[in-house]
């Protein structure tokens, strides 16, 4: 059984989030506030956060930021802005996905059962070997990346990324079969979302950017010997 942290100041969204899922049968813990959050993240493991971006004491961003130091829990924005550079911003950071206020339930529902699937294959695919391409080390069982010997520091959804990328090496890839396999199918995103990512990649990768190769008109591909 899936534990969520539901993060929201106003009480009765964090009543009518709860409702729903505990009616999945899903364990959830709430906190009022950012500040809440990162103490409750610290002395416990969560599969999922839902949390709200504008809450007193520490935002919803800050508050993610300081979880991701220790923890990679997936992680839900809500948000009453639905402006694309704030959703844009929230990727930057390792949001997994992104709802905009007023939001229905159901839908709600739809994306935490997306994100925790995404996240239980993503383990899975933690069981494959380790690459390694001229300075750039690629440790799938430990989660980590170096660069010329240096820890790359990057999301939770930049790995995915990378990892995918790198199993289907010198394969051309469409942003559709990206969005489908790093994402899931029942994703609610766009092209966009795959661009966004591609780019923080190449900017963790430093020099080794080059083996992402842009497909014009078609997708990626990691272009390796």
């Amino acid at each position: 059984m899936a534990h969520i942290l539901v993060v929201d100041d106003e009480a009765n969204i964090r009543r009518v989030v709860r409702e729903y899922m505990e009616f999945e049968d899903y364990e959830v813990t709430e906190a009022e506030n950012g500040m809440e959050a990162v103490n409750l993240c610290r002395e416990n493991d969560y599969d999922l956060i839902i949390m709200d971006v504008m809450m007193p004491r520490l935002d919803g961003y800050s508050a993610c930021k300081e979880i991701r130091k220790t923890k990679s829990i997936p992680v839900i924005m809500l948000s009453a802005r639905g402006e694309e550079y704030d959703k844009l911003f929230g990727f930057e950071i390792g949001v997994d996905d992104y709802v905009v206020k007023p939001f229905s339930p159901k839908e709600l529902m739809a994306r935490v059962k997306a994100v925790l699937k995404r996240n239980a294959n993503g383990e899975n695919f933690q069981n494959q070997d380790k690459y390694v391409f001229e300075g750039l080390e690629i440790d799938v069982p430990g989660r980590e990346v170096y660069v010329n010997g240096q820890k790359a520091s990057m999301t939770p959804k930049e790995y995915d990324l990378l990892f995918f990328l790198v199993k289907n090496k010198n394969i051309a890839l469409s942003r559709d079969r990206i969005l489908e396999e790093v994402w899931g199918y029942d994703f609610f995103g766009d092209d966009r979302t795959v661009d966004t990512h591609i780019k923080m990649l190449r900017n963790s990768l430093g020099e080794y950017r080059k083996f992402i190769v842009t497909l014009r008109g078609m997708g990626y591909k990691f272009e390796a010997v």
